[in-house]
């Protein structure tokens, strides 16, 4: 399931770049495509929080312009990269985190999603295993056979220019 989640993501951002289109452009595809993956650290896949909650991060960069947009702590946004990707575009900072960060998407009429989409009982068994242990768990935390993690992904494309893009 890891592989074919991969491969679609890979071939999304490919397809683009294959077509001609902006590096920016393929890491924001293939990462919204993990983001809706339940299998990764990312959008629909977070970890909870220590508070059983949803927090997300993203960042985007673009090599072209140097330009860079990144959010952090934001609850409920379907896809953060994409987030991130406005303010890079669309306003006049680097980083928004929480409450200015919402504020934001929701002026940017971003894609909201209710806490139950990002519910996943994998993760919801994995944060019932440290809860109120004092431990954290990292997405390279070794307590599972399983394994998750933070996602990201760097393209070139045919102009030269290159973008990288994660999220978690």
């Amino acid at each position: 399931a890891y592989k074919e989640a991969l491969e679609k993501a890979l071939l999304a951002g490919y397809t683009i770049l294959e077509k001609k289109g902006s590096a920016v452009d393929a890491v924001e595809k293939t990462v919204m495509l993990l983001e809706d993956s339940p299998l990764f650290n990312a959008g629909k896949g977070s970890v909870f929080t220590a508070e059983g909650k949803h927090e997300m991060d993203a960042s985007i960069m673009e090599g072209r312009t140097l330009n860079a947009g990144a959010i952090s702590m934001v609850k409920n946004i379907k896809n953060p990269v994409s987030l991130a990707r406005l303010v890079m575009e669309k306003s006049d900072h680097v980083f928004l985190a929480g409450e200015g960060a919402a504020i934001f998407a929701k002026s940017m009429k971003c894609e909201f999603r209710e806490d139950a989409y990002f519910y996943d009982e994998f993760r919801y068994q994995q944060w019932q295993d440290i809860k109120n242990t004092g431990k954290t768990q990292l997405d390279h935390s070794v307590t599972k056979d399983e394994k998750f993690g933070t996602v990201g992904a760097v393209a070139l494309d045919v102009h030269g220019n290159v973008a990288a893009a994660t999220s978690t």
